[in-house]
């Protein structure tokens, strides 16, 4: 079976730039793996430095235009119009899918408190979803011990959704380096989505989202965090910007 796919090549990425419903969770019926990440200027600068990153991204099935520079960058470099899909947004897409199929989604990543308050609120808002958790050591490293008992959990529970959120790049390197081991039928690294489901962090509010601005309103939550990711977008502008003059002196 083909996978119906709609990309732009932008900034030597393959970027998603379809319909959602790609994704729909038929296409990938019998653990047919898909892999789903984003990225964003954040993203994209650190890879330029991180090789397995880099690669991590490049490898997937899907790579999502999760960023207001990747929209803009499509725009000035292109002239393409894409619409930007946050990790949440792909998040909540999926559960609504799962729901009607009653499927199954496991949520690796995260401390225990949190994964419980997902799980809740799963149960309560989308009834015919069957969800499994666990908490991986907060480490900077995983053993191979530590990786073995990740991959037995998830595929006792052989998800047909599986949720990543241990915060990039580490999230992406590591379904990268241990997909061929999981049983799945779409993994998916959604990082913020997880505290922000919990409501143990609150997402950024729809005005901001509409106005391009909720990595301001982040960074004002959360200043010390947000700095680097500042700093990438400002150096992600630049690199727009020389690409665009060299287009235009051709």
């Amino acid at each position: 079976m083909s996978r119906i796919r709609k990309t732009i090549k932008l900034l030597g990425y393959d970027v998603f730039c379809g319909d959602l419903n790609a994704l729909n969770l038929s296409n990938f019926s019998n653990k047919r793996k898909a892999v789903v990440n984003t990225i964003n200027p954040h993203s994209y600068v650190v890879a330029k430095t991180d090789v397995n990153f880099e690669h991590s991204l490049k490898s997937s099935d899907f790579l999502i235009p999760d960023g207001s520079g990747i929209v803009l960058a499509a725009r000035v470099l292109l002239n393409k119009k894409i619409d930007k899909v946050t990790g949440p947004d792909l998040h909540e897409y999926l559960l609504n899918d799962l729901n009607k199929t009653k499927g199954s989604c496991f949520y690796m990543g995260s401390s225990d408190a949190t994964l419980g308050l997902i799980r809740d609120k799963v149960k309560k808002n989308y009834s015919s979803i069957t969800v499994g958790v666990y908490s991986p050591p907060y480490k900077e490293k995983l053993s191979d011990l530590d990786n073995k008992e990740i991959i037995k959990q998830i595929n006792f529970f052989s998800p047909d959704v599986l949720f990543i959120g241990m915060t990039a790049p580490k999230q992406e390197k590591w379904l990268e380096e241990n997909k061929d081991k999981l049983n799945f039928g779409i993994a998916s690294c959604v990082g913020a989505a997880f505290d922000w489901y919990a409501e143990v962090n609150k997402p950024p509010s729809r005005i901001s989202k509409k106005l391009h601005l909720a990595w301001l309103e982040r960074f004002f939550k959360e200043p010390i965090r947000m700095a680097p990711r500042i700093k990438s977008m400002l150096y992600f502008l630049y690199v727009i910007a020389m690409k665009k003059i060299k287009i235009l002196v051709r």
